[in-house]
């Protein structure tokens, strides 16, 4: 495992779905981290890092990790290898995947605008 340690000052989010995400978190006073942590996921023989894998957020509170994705259902399979692939690795690991239709559920129930610049159009 590799510690990051982004702060939110210094956060410069991948998608502007994550930008929101924070902004929720940040208003229900929820203390976050942004991609805190690499999960080293595959090496060589060498040790060299093949495959890794970085969730987005971290809840310290809650100790658990969220990953987000605003990907169509049927393109997030890697993903979902990946997050399989860390829980079997890392099993005292606790984790999240937020899918598009999980953001999208949580943009109209908090009343946030749910258009395609932050979820993202469909493939």
């Amino acid at each position: 495992m590799i510690e990051n340690g982004q702060s939110k000052a210094s956060s410069t989010f991948s998608h502007p779905s994550e930008a929101e995400f924070a902004r929720i978190l940040d208003f229900y006073q929820i203390t976050w981290e942004y991609e805190p942590r690499t999960f080293i996921l595959r090496q060589d023989e060498q040790g060299h890092v093949i495959e890794a894998f970085s969730p987005d957020f971290y809840l310290p509170e809650q100790d658990l990790y969220i990953e987000l994705t605003t990907m169509e259902q049927r393109l997030i399979t890697k993903k979902h290898r990946k997050l399989r692939r860390l829980r079997e690795l890392y099993p005292e690991i606790n984790i999240k995947l937020l899918n598009r239709a999980d953001f999208k559920q949580m943009m109209v129930k908090y009343e946030l605008d749910n258009n395609d610049e932050l979820i993202g159009p469909k493939n």
